[in-house]
């Protein structure tokens, strides 16, 4: 398949997915973490896609790099805001796993795209 714009790449797909799961997730939070950990791990999350986004349309391989790495590091901060909305029991064991499962393909997908990348400027 031809990756004409960056909706077109499968790891944005799953972000996106992946920010839809965050949401409904976090409408269960309690209305006192609106503003706190309901805003952070929202953010994180949309921060992904945004980057990936951002980075496949700049103009330079090395500018779409440094954004699939802070793409990364907003997964990671994402994964931190689960596991401590898991701690605070507003999560479920059900609901981390596939979260985290998701978080570890996302993971898996932008490593293997920044691989590609430094093979094939």
């Amino acid at each position: 398949m031809e990756i004409r714009n960056y909706r077109d790449l499968e790891v944005w797909q799953k972000s996106m997915d992946l920010v839809v799961k965050c949401y409904q997730v976090t409408k269960k939070f309690p209305k006192s973490e609106i503003y706190g950990l309901t805003s952070q791990l929202q953010r994180a999350a949309i921060s992904i896609p945004a980057n990936i986004a951002e980075g496949r349309e700049r103009q330079y391989t090395k500018e779409f790099l440094q954004h699939l790495s802070i793409a990364y590091g907003s997964l990671a901060e994402l994964e931190t805001h689960l596991l401590i909305a898991e701690r605070l029991s507003y999560i479920d064991k059900d609901q981390i796993k596939q979260l985290l499962e998701k978080t570890a393909e996302i993971g898996r997908m932008i490593n293997g795209l920044r691989r590609s990348l430094e093979r094939n400027p």
